[in-house]
């Protein structure tokens, strides 16, 4: 993988109750990740950023939906989302107060 691609895989961690829940019963941890991203990219990218030992990838895509303001008619953009398993032991730090 290119060095500069493991810093667009990764959009953003999603923070919520299902992914805390997920993090502490099976140390999975969810992330916002490029639509366009591979199981294998998202497993390089995390363990180069965070120094960490991941086990296993799983990806949902999510299609936008179409929204109405009135008589006008929108489209949110679609989406990916990947849970990473990490192996016993290793944890993420997001630094979030």
């Amino acid at each position: 993988m290119n060095a500069e691609r493991k810093y667009l895989v990764l959009l953003a961690p999603i923070i919520s109750e299902k992914s805390t829940m997920v993090q502490q019963q099976s140390n999975q941890f969810v992330f916002k990740v490029a639509r366009d991203s591979t199981k294998l990219e998202i497993k390089s990218a995390v363990e180069k950023l965070f120094a960490v030992q991941v086990l296993s990838v799983q990806t949902c895509n999510y299609l936008g939906k179409e929204k109405r303001m009135g008589r006008h008619v929108g489209h949110r953009s679609s989406w990916k989302k990947a849970y990473v398993r990490l192996a016993e032991g290793s944890s993420i730090d997001y630094g979030v107060a």
